[in-house]
Parts: structure tokens; sequence; C-alpha cells
């Protein structure tokens, strides 16, 4: 994402657009939400945005998104795969294994599913799908909305007023930090694969 794009969009219309980038990121309309957050705190380092709305509004969007995408499963997710979901390759006796286990470990997924792109964009329409409970839910959504937002805005805040590194630099470090993610949870199942063996 273009920072003065970014920071044109922030100036023409207001907080609202950061709530606008995050609510679209989540119910899956593609949009760089990580670093959208990332480039936030760099503006509020730089004193060019006020953080106390920036955490609102990007906090307000992504629950707001994912009770959205929770409605919209809810309410039509579950039907849709009745009718079609044979053709999809989603056959009942498969169904049936998925929404117990979503039962079983659905508030973690929601809870930390934020840091792994597609899962944050799928799990809430899957809790809506399998009636996982309301309030649980956006009790879980709303919690992990804060732990994913208020970081990546600070790492954004402190690099951006302690090192001195020109912002066409920074999306490096996302896709850094995307690949330690993904080597950890590489090795994490290789250690599994090994228990389980033993």
């Amino acid at each position: 994402m273009d920072t003065g794009v970014l920071f044109s969009y922030v100036h023409s219309y207001g907080y609202a657009i950061i709530f606008l980038f995050l609510f679209f990121g989540v119910v899956g309309i593609p949009a760089p939400e990580e670093s959208l957050l990332f480039f936030l705190g760099i503006f509020i380092a730089k004193q060019q945005l006020l953080w106390q709305y920036c955490f609102m509004a990007s906090w307000c969007g992504v629950v707001a998104g994912m009770v959205i995408a929770y409605g919209l499963g809810r309410f039509f997710g579950a039907p849709f795969i009745k009718r079609y979901g044979k053709y999809i390759g989603i056959k009942e006796e498969k169904w049936e294994r998925t929404k117990r286990l979503f039962y079983q470990h659905g508030k973690w997924v929601i809870l930390f599913g934020y840091y792994v792109p597609g899962v944050r964009q799928v799990s809430p329409y899957m809790a809506g799908v399998i009636r996982f409970p309301f309030r649980s839910f956006l009790l879980h959504a709303s919690v992990g909305a804060a732990i994913w937002t208020i970081p990546i805005i600070v790492v954004g805040m402190l690099l951006g007023r302690h090192v001195k590194i020109p912002l066409i630099y920074f999306p490096m470090f996302g896709i850094a930090a995307f690949l330690l993610f993904l080597s950890g949870m590489w090795v994490a199942q290789r250690f599994r694969k090994k228990s389980f063996e033993n």
C-alpha cells in the first residue's frame, strides 16, 4: 500500500476510511490489513494521526466485519451447504465432523485466527454456519481484534519513532513476520508428527 495514498484517504475521508478498510478486509474483500495497521503506527509516531482514533476505528472495523460475516454465515451459509455442499465436495459426514471440530476448538480459531490471512476471513462465516453461540463468538472476536490490531500498530509506532528507515522498506517487515510465522507452524507440525510416531 502506498503510504501517500493511505494518508490522503485518511485526510480526505477521516478515520472512517480506516474502519472501512478493515471491515471489508475481514468480510473477505481484499485489503492489506496488516500493512494498514503498521502504517497507522508510523503515522501516529510522526504525529500525523491520533492514536486513540486509530485504535478505535481499527477495532470497530474488525469487530463489525466479524459480526456481519457471522450473520451472513448463520442466515445464508447452512442452506447453501445443505443444498450445494455435495457438489463442492462437502458431504454430510464431513460437514458433521467439521462442525464438531469447530465446536471444540472454534473459540481459539476466532481468538487467534486474525494472525493468519484467510483464517480470519473464514472463521466468522464458519462460526455462523454452525450456529456457534453468538455471545461467545462476540467475546472472542472482540478480544482477538484487540490482541491483533494493537500490537501491530504499536510495532509501527515504535519503529516509526526510533528507527530511521525509508517507508518503502516497511512492508518487508510484514513479509518477514509472515514467513517466520509459517516457519513456526511447520516446525510445530513436524514436532507433533514425531511425537505421534514415538
